[in-house]
């Protein structure tokens, strides 16, 4: 992968995390466990429902926020370092996109047959309040995004450190 292409790929990248975690923040501010609770009906049913939700949302703004961050780092850098940027953004696929899509309290899961049709790909574990589906379901479009652009660049990245591994050997 040429520099250019590794460069523009850690300012998408960058700009889609900014993006994820400015999503996550506003809503994570906003709303509180008790009232998600209460707008879905049951208490006994919902609050381990949502407060796994929550946690989870939580993390995923952690670890967008942290490779938000070395991305900076590597962008504003005076000499762009390929090896650091390669890292960090293998390290986003790793953590961030996998996250999102197998989240630790399992709320939601991925179909993927949907995303052939155009729907969403996203099916939540229980009815969600409008407001938390659409968080999820507009993260999910990012995330389809980074992963489509990421995969690609991950698959190479792992066969370059191989072929690395395999030099300092013989």
């Amino acid at each position: 992968m040429s520099a250019t292409h590794l460069k523009q790929l850690c300012e998408e990248t960058y700009t889609k995390l900014k993006k994820v975690s400015m999503e996550l923040e506003r809503y994570l501010n906003q709303v509180t466990l008790s009232s998600l609770v209460s707008a879905s009906g049951d208490p006994e049913e919902f609050e381990t429902y949502y407060r796994a939700y929550l946690s989870d949302l939580r993390h995923l703004l952690v670890y967008c926020e942290n490779a938000y961050d070395r991305l900076g780092v590597s962008l504003r850098r005076a000499r762009f370092n390929e090896e650091f940027a390669e890292e960090v953004l293998y390290q986003v696929y790793h953590t961030c996109v996998n996250y999102f899509y197998y989240p630790k309290g399992e709320v939601y899961e991925e179909d993927g047959r949907y995303a052939y049709t155009g729907q969403d790909c996203i099916i939540f574990r229980k009815q969600v309040t409008p407001e938390l589906q659409q968080l999820t379901l507009s993260l999910s479009r990012v995330f389809e995004q980074m992963r489509d652009e990421l995969q690609y660049y991950e698959n190479d990245y792992i066969a370059k450190k191989r072929l690395h591994k395999e030099q300092a050997q013989v």
